[in-house]
């Protein structure tokens, strides 16, 4: 594949994870960071994802999106060059993927999931905080129990890519799990996906939506 003519778009939360999977597979993609706040409200990171794509210049012809449906960004867009997307359901979906199995959500109910190389963009405090500009008129406490009163444990995942069981990652961690009052523990995870998005090994675990193609829920659930 010609690099000229191939661009990343990312969720700026896995910047780290992009460049790990570049360097494993050799290729120097430019990479479109689609911030990660967008998530808040899924129309913005659609609408961010529509802006990047329109501002490509006409040779690239190919985009890698490191990222997944999250909430329904992709659904029934179409774009006029060929987009090549893993069918899982969000971001830490993507990283929980360990073998070439295709399943669009390995997450098990009542589990959040922590995958931040650095623990200190992983916060409660800080998500309540940014959340009372979108949802105004909520309490810190109403937000609370919207967030995390379905939610009992939290998991790191290890990807392999992060010293997640560091003294400061491990008890970063356990302050976000005591402020939920959640069981805190590990889970094997890894950055496959990522590095077959860049190989160009697209079997079925993605979706190769070609110029036109529009994008639907169905093409990432069977």
């Amino acid at each position: 594949m010609d690099h000229a003519d191939t661009v990343i778009f990312a969720c700026s939360s896995l910047k780290e994870y992009i460049a790990a999977a570049q360097q494993k597979a050799g290729t120097s993609y430019p990479v479109v960071f689609l911030d990660k706040e967008n998530h808040m409200e899924p129309q913005n990171m659609k609408d961010c994802i529509i802006a990047a794509e329109k501002a490509l210049p006409d040779t690239v012809k190919t985009v890698l999106v490191a990222m997944g449906f999250c909430g329904g960004v992709l659904d029934h867009v179409t774009f006029s060059r060929r987009f090549i997307i893993p069918r899982v359901d969000d971001c830490v979906s993507l990283m929980l993927q360990k073998d070439g199995v295709y399943d669009p959500n390995p997450k098990q109910t009542g589990h959040l999931y922590m995958m931040e190389r650095d623990p200190a963009d992983f916060s409660f405090e800080k998500l309540l905080e940014d959340s009372q500009t979108t949802y105004e008129g909520l309490s810190a406490e109403d937000l609370f129990h919207m967030y995390f009163d379905s939610y009992t444990h939290l998991d790191i995942v290890d990807t392999g890519l992060t010293d997640c069981y560091s003294e400061d990652y491990a008890t970063k961690a356990q302050e976000n799990a005591d402020l939920i009052h959640a069981a805190l523990d590990y889970v094997e995870g890894s950055n496959l996906l990522l590095e077959k998005l860049a190989m160009g090994r697209w079997d079925v675990q993605f979706l190769v939506a070609e110029p036109g193609h529009v994008i639907r829920h169905a093409d990432f659930f069977e």
